[in-house]
Formats: C-alpha cells, sequence, structure tokens
C-alpha cells in the first residue's frame, strides 16, 4: 500500500515554513510523508536550491515526518499539478507572502497554481497552527451544487482534529433561493452527523459576504476556512474575483481549504487523504 503523501511547496522564507509546520501537524499521525518542492528556472540555480532544501529538512528533524526535498526546473504555476500527479499527493499546503514572493496568490495569474491541480490546497499566510490544530472550520454554502463537494474534505478533518464546523449561508430574500439554502443546511447537517462531525449554521448578509464571513471566522476564533475553486461568476463570487482573493489573504491570516470541484457525486471528493 503506497504511503500518503502532501506536498509544500518550499521557498526558503519564514511563510514556507510554516506551511511545513501545518502540513507536519496533519500528517504526522497518518504516517504520510512530505515532498518538499522548490522549482528554479535556471539549470544552474539546481545545486544551490537542494542545499537549501537540505536545510529545511534539517531544521525539523525532529518531526516524525519523513521529508523528501524536490527541486524541478520549471514554473511554480505550471508544475505542482504535474508533481502532485507524479507522486499521487493528496493535499498541498501552500505558503502566502500577500502581494510579494514567488508564491503569492494575489492575482489571477497566480491562482493557477490551485486550478491547474485536483489536488486540494491549504493556502497559509504567516500564522503558525496551534498545537491541536484546526479546532474550528467555517464552511461558507453558496448555491451552486459544487458547493457541497468540499464537505468530505472538511469532515476528514474535522474527524482527524475532533473540530467544531461552522456552516456560513447568505441570507435570501427569494423564496425559491432561501428555500435552496435551507436544503443546502439539511443536507450539511445529515452529512456531518453522519460522521459524528460537531456542526452548527448560521445565516449572515449576502451583502459584502467575504468580509462577513471572516468577521464571523474571527468571532469564532476560527482556524482553517474551506471554500470551492468556482473559476466562474456566481452566487458568491468566484476564484480570480474579489471573493477568494479576500479569504485567500484575509486580515485575520486566517489558512484556507481550497478544493476544485470535481465530476462527482456533490461530496464524495477528496476523501481519501484521510480515509
Amino acid at each position: 500500500m503506497n504511503k500518503k503523501s502532501f506536498i509544500v511547496p518550499h521557498d526558503f522564507t519564514s511563510v514556507g515554513d510554516i506551511a511545513l509546520e501545518h502540513a507536519i501537524a496533519v500528517a504526522e499521525p497518518l504516517d504520510a510523508q512530505i515532498f518538499l518542492l522548490h522549482v528554479v528556472a535556471r539549470e544552474k540555480d539546481i545545486n544551490e536550491a537542494e542545499k537549501n532544501l537540505e536545510k529545511v529538512c534539517d531544521k525539523f528533524k525532529d518531526s516524525k515526518v519523513q521529508l523528501i526535498p524536490n527541486v524541478r526546473r520549471g514554473s511554480i504555476f505550471e508544475d505542482i499539478g504535474d508533481f502532485a500527479a507524479e507522486h499521487h499527493s493528496e493535499l498541498i499546503f501552500m505558503g502566502t507572502h500577500g502581494a510579494k514572493g514567488w508564491q503569492h496568490l494575489t492575482g489571477s495569474y497566480a491562482l493557477k497554481v490551485v486550478t491547474s491541480s485536483s489536488v486540494p490546497f491549504i493556502i497559509v499566510q504567516d500564522k503558525s497552527i496551534k498545537q491541536d490544530g484546526y479546532n474550528d472550520i467555517v464552511v461558507p454554502m453558496d448555491l451552486n451544487k459544487e458547493t457541497k463537494q468540499k464537505l468530505g474534505m472538511v469532515a476528514n478533518l474535522a474527524q482527524y482534529f475532533n473540530s467544531r464546523v461552522h456552516v456560513l449561508v447568505p441570507e435570501e430574500s427569494d423564496e425559491f433561493l432561501k428555500h435552496h439554502a435551507q436544503a443546502n443546511i439539511q443536507f450539511a447537517k445529515k452529512f456531518f452527523k453522519q460522521r459524528e462531525v460537531n456542526m452548527e449554521h448560521r445565516f449572515i448578509s449576502k451583502s459584502d459576504f467575504d468580509q462577513e464571513v471572516v468577521n464571523y471566522s474571527v468571532s469564532v476564533n476560527a482556524d482553517l476556512l474551506a471554500i470551492m475553486n468556482l473559476n466562474r461568476s456566481g452566487v458568491m463570487g468566484v476564484i480570480g474575483n474579489n471573493y477568494e482573493q479576500h479569504l485567500i489573504t484575509n486580515e485575520a491570516k486566517i489558512p484556507v481549504l481550497i478544493v476544485n470541484p470535481i465530476d462527482q457525486g456533490p461530496a464524495t471528493g477528496y476523501s481519501t487523504a484521510f480515509g
């Protein structure tokens, strides 16, 4: 049986180290291995990059997780998806520097890093993971059918960390949309109850929804936000528009789980990482 594996793209900064901290916290009890990935543009930079990755590995040598350094020549925006497919990795932990650095995820081009891979991402800023992991996970749910797909990964993380899940739904005045929102809540309740995950829900203002999500997350001291990458306009916005960009670089520096939609059932995607 192949060992579970995660990927941490690392650019030799403190944010890269923090992303690795998050990955180790999830990987350690699962006996998963972590691939440390650095991408260089020029062949002559490979040797120095390999030495720097070895230093990172040495810095985290006291962890119980196997760290495997990998240096590739290419583009970070194009190669992560290929690397994940090659190694059958199930989750990618990636740091963002906000408006600068080769890992920043504020522009539409940089967001191709997420879109290029079917593997879910956890995007972290310079905020270390708590000792007991992701205690509170906030899950905004829109009216797109794909929104349910992130529930599988959320449930797996919640089971592992014994987390509380907070489902946020936009307040709707239209009766049809209101009924749809209620149906999504009932679906989520049943889904999490079957998996013995503690869930609560709340309606919040549809106006300025992304900021309302951040405000609520701060109020419950959330450790993780979970969103979909729909890559198109929708009720609540999509990757590449202000909604997801705001959440990814939220001022509270809460890590963000991003799940790419698949063609399978509504909530079956990406459960294997913790199955």
